[in-house]
Order: C-alpha cells, then structure tokens, then sequence
C-alpha cells in the first residue's frame, strides 16, 4: 500500500504564516473521500491502494496554494510503496512504538 508523506511551501507571501495556505490544500483531501490522511506539523501523510489517486490530489493541492494567492509554491513528496505487505500508517508507527 503506497503511504505518501508531502508539504507544500508557499512562497511570495506577505506573512511567514502559511497554515491559510495549507488548510486549503488539506480541504482538497477531504473531497478525496476514499484517501486516507493525517496532518502533522511539518507535512501531510496519505495512504491508498492508489498511488495514481494520492498524486493526483497532491497535484490539485498544489495548484489549490496559488489559488490561495501564493506567488510561488515548493511541493516536496516522498512515496514509501511496499509491493510484499500491506501495511498501514498506523502499523508502521505501532511497529516502532513496539520496538522502543
């Protein structure tokens, strides 16, 4: 199961507050009912069988910051697709916690 984490990073903003920016890329998700995902401080994480439907919400996530009014914006993704086990967000964080 492929687990995304990504952020976008909005640029030529007049505040160095960006979470305006990021509520309205999160709200791209929530219309995405059939993904899975989790808000942290530093990004967002997002679980599917469909890698092909995760990137194309992170792509209209993209395009939802500049809709916002940012001038520039810096999207960074990171994919963890496992072919051998499916494995959740919370199995993989219920692995480590186990392990400490």
């Amino acid at each position: 199961m492929p687990i995304v984490e990504f952020s976008v990073v909005p640029i030529g903003t007049k505040s160095t507050s960006v979470s305006k920016y990021v509520v309205e890329a999160v709200k791209v998700f929530k219309k995405h009912g059939d993904l899975k995902f989790q808000v942290t401080p530093m990004g967002t994480v997002v679980e599917s069988d469909d890698l092909a439907e995760i990137l194309k919400a992170i792509l209209e996530a993209h395009e939802a910051v500049f809709k916002a009014g940012a001038q520039r914006v810096v999207t960074t993704i990171k994919i963890d697709d496992r072919r051998d086990k499916k494995e959740t967000m919370e199995y993989k964080v219920k692995a480590v916690k186990e392990k400490m």
